[in-house]
């Protein structure tokens, strides 16, 4: 695990002495992160990776999962889908499953901490306890929220509302709630070995590997294999414009924990190409980090033709690799990409043809996107950004002071990003 001088050479050093500064004002403090999923998916790699930092600087960070069955899995999805307005049939006996789950968790975990950091629907309901503890908690939403199903956002607003704070991605992800609300933009680690540099002899191997050719250029969707990401539409607009430039479409998934319908997307996505030469699909471990990377790195275009979005991670990832994406203007994704300057942002199935067409076609002008683009990560989206930002928030909730936070003698705004 890299140290935080580590990131100087990335971030400059004002910014590393600056989460110095922070964790002096915060050391000995407990949080402890609760989600759904150990492996899989952007919220279990960031926790990964932050929590260490945070121990780093002195924080008594610590990370749990909470334990459910297939009903429960299955009850959450639906609940994921309607949240971010996606059809889904939710059912009474889905909020049953929760409440009992959420029960059983309780009595399993420890949530004796100074600050209790859940991430997530999945372990919202946890905040019942939180008048018994007589501690701070956070609830940090991590998906689109902008067009929420209501009757379900209703029944996870009854828990929301009892947070010290909620934590957004993008100004438009927020609700109209009685706690405090702030904006912090998920990141990635440039030093993981999904976002670290590699040889070109290091992505060659990796790809021989996995069987992967490179006679003619990649085009790339990496993401869960989920209704939500469009699959179905990134296979039509490929063959849309595979019609007048050649190059080959990888489909790069892998299994979630939370996610129960994954193995049904994939063996639709499996039937849909099945014969077709020009498109690979590839559901790897999602522990399969260097791969991701070497296959990022190896690919001409980046795609993320995502329907609902919440950041949009593997955006944030390519991006970083300074590859050219064309995403779905849709959730996070336009918070990351200027359109037509750091990449570009598509409405359609035929827009998304029409710019794949012309990206493979205008190769300076693709490079030019990947390298505003990198740019743009590299002020914004960094992992060193966002544990600023946490950090902030935690001393902001152990001040109990609505505007400003003290530090060193100096009164620091309380602002959001």
């Amino acid at each position: 695990m890299p140290t935080l001088e580590d990131y100087r050479d990335l971030v400059g050093a004002d910014t590393v002495e600056e989460l110095h500064l922070l964790g002096r004002r915060l050391e000995g403090k407990s949080v402890l992160n609760v989600n759904a999923t150990a492996v899989g998916g952007g919220v279990a790699e960031i926790l990964s990776r932050m929590v260490p930092l945070l121990r780093q600087l002195g924080v008594d960070a610590r990370w749990e999962v909470i334990k459910g069955g297939e009903d429960f899995h299955a009850a959450t999805k639906r609940f994921h889908n309607a949240l971010h307005g996606a059809a889904a049939t939710v059912t009474p006996r889905d909020y049953e499953v929760y409440e009992v789950t959420l029960q059983e968790n309780l009595a399993a975990l420890s949530l004796e901490a100074g600050i209790v950091f859940i991430h997530d629907p999945q372990p919202a309901g946890l905040v019942r306890e939180r008048k018994a503890l007589g501690n701070k908690w956070i609830w940090r939403c991590h998906i689109d929220l902008s067009r929420p199903d209501p009757e379900v956002w209703e029944f996870f607003r009854a828990y929301v509302k009892q947070y010290d704070a909620c934590v957004f991605s993008a100004p438009s992800f927020a609700r109209s709630l009685e706690v405090p609300q702030m904006l912090i933009a998920p990141s990635i680690d440039p030093l993981s070995d999904k976002n670290r540099e590699l040889t070109p002899e290091e992505t060659g191997a990796i790809l021989e590997r996995l069987r992967i050719p490179t006679d003619k250029p990649i085009v790339t969707q990496v993401s869960r294999f989920d209704r939500l990401k469009d699959p179905a539409g990134v296979i039509e607009a490929f063959r849309m414009a595979n019609a007048s430039a050649s190059a080959r479409l990888l489909l790069v998934g892998g299994p979630a924990d939370d996610d129960p319908e994954g193995a049904q997307v994939l063996a639709e996505v499996q039937e849909r190409t099945k014969g077709d030469e020009d498109i690979l699909v590839l559901c790897l471990p999602p522990t399969s980090h260097l791969e991701i990377n070497a296959i990022q790195r190896a690919s001409t275009i980046i795609l993320q033709k995502s329907l609902r979005e919440g950041f949009g991670l593997t955006v944030t990832e390519a991006l970083w690799k300074g590859k050219p994406v064309i995403a779905g203007a849709v959730g996070g994704l336009p918070l990351q990409i200027s359109h037509k300057c750091s990449g570009v942002l598509t409405h359609s199935i035929e827009g998304t043809a029409y710019w794949l067409r012309h990206l493979l076609n205008e190769p300076a002008y693709a490079a030019w996107l990947g390298a505003n683009g990198r740019e743009g990560v590299r002020q914004h989206f960094l992992l060193t950004r966002q544990l600023r930002d946490y950090l902030l928030l935690f001393a902001f909730l152990e001040s109990g002071e609505r505007d400003f936070i003290h530090l060193a003698g100096e009164a620091v705004h309380k602002g959001t990003r």
